[in-house]
């Protein structure tokens, strides 16, 4: 199975999960695959997230909440292969509305949260995209654009760069590789190209050139059944091959490992390396990971409105519950319950502590 870029110029579509029926739909059934996993730690006991982190010594628990990150929906231009959102341009079915948009502001207004992290799909395509940022930077948040870069290429978006500029929006771009071969074969045929424009025009409204409110950070996830490599020697690397190669600068380089969840689980199990990459995972637990996983400071609402402990359980349909066994919603919010909760694991976990570590921040150990 391979990715594809879906735009005007595009052919062939890979459709989602979704639209396919397909059994790995149900987030039950992904939970349920991985369950079925033969899998042990280091010492041959069997392998269980929770008393992993116990035996760290870490209290997996809610800290200071500094990042609301909302996800606008699943409709995205692209289908890609690793996808864990399973967005795609057939994903009109999950679609923030406009009252639970405004929800979302209200909600930041509760919160002591310094920054609002928006993601898809692309949320660039969501009608409410600039409303939501303006509100957010005139409550003065630091505002993220989760961004797959060639979302910015539509000529329906030609405004779309000189607004993020003119409102001080850091981008995180997705890019796989800085090689074109490693980057399509993750997203699709013509993607590296198409991604590489995106960024010279990111760079040519001030993006990727040092300035930290014209952030550009871009997002490195491997191709393969891989874990991350190391962030701080990666991006020296990237940032040499993309100036010398294609002229294109950049600020900082996330790295993260890919969830086997979603489509990525689907590749996993098409490609026989579902039981590899989850041992792999397991022991490459990293104890020293677990204090900066992205749960302990973020809060996760959902194009529905329900709240999560990370975009990935949110992907799963696992919600955030009170200590009281309520199910957190963005309508009813309630800060000293969010601090109070207990964050809500399963075996995708370990995704998270393996190796360097990994969030939407990139490593967690780095």
């Amino acid at each position: 199975m391979s990715g594809s870029v879906i735009d005007a110029e595009a052919g062939a579509r890979l459709s989602s999960l979704a639209r396919r029926a397909a059994p790995l739909a149900d987030p039950r059934t992904q939970l349920d695959v991985l369950n079925r996993v033969p899998l042990f730690d280091v010492v041959g006991a069997p392998a269980d997230f929770d008393r992993a982190v116990a035996d760290s010594g870490v209290v997996l628990s809610p800290h200071a909440l500094e990042i609301v990150q909302v996800n606008l929906g699943k409709l995205c231009n692209m289908t890609c292969r690793h996808c864990h959102v399973d967005a795609g341009p057939d994903r009109t079915d999950a679609m923030m509305t406009r009252a639970t948009v405004e929800e979302c502001v209200r909600l930041l207004e509760r919160t002591p949260a310094h920054t609002v992290d928006i993601t898809g799909g692309a949320p660039e395509l969501h009608p409410d995209f600039r409303w939501l940022v303006e509100q957010a930077r005139a409550r003065g948040r630091h505002v993220i654009d989760r961004c797959n870069l060639t979302v910015l290429l539509l000529p329906r978006h030609e405004e779309l760069l000189p607004f993020l500029a003119a409102h001080q929006v850091e981008v995180v771009a997705s890019l796989p590789h800085y090689r074109a071969r490693n980057t399509d074969a993750q997203r699709g045929d013509g993607t590296f190209e198409k991604s590489i424009e995106a960024l010279r025009r990111l760079n040519a409204h001030g993006y990727g050139q040092g300035d930290p409110e014209r952030r550009l950070t871009l997002m490195s996830n491997p191709a393969g059944a891989f874990l991350g490599g190391d962030q701080r020697a990666m991006e020296t690397e990237w940032k040499g091959r993309l100036l010398a190669d294609f002229g294109v600068t950049f600020d900082r380089l996330f790295v993260l490992n890919n969830m086997p969840i979603s489509r990525y689980l689907e590749w996993l199990l098409d490609s026989g390396n579902l039981q590899q990459y989850m041992e792999k995972l397991v022991q490459a637990f990293n104890p020293s990971a677990v204090g900066g996983v992205m749960c302990r400071n973020t809060l996760s609402v959902g194009w529905d409105g329900r709240l999560y402990d990370c975009d990935f359980n949110q992907m799963l349909e696992l919600q955030s519950v009170t200590s009281g066994g309520a199910l957190m919603s963005v309508h009813d919010f309630d800060l000293p319950a969010w601090t109070q909760h207990r964050i809500v694991t399963r075996r995708h976990c370990f995704g998270c502590t393996a190796g360097a570590g990994s969030s939407c921040g990139g490593n967690t150990t780095a």
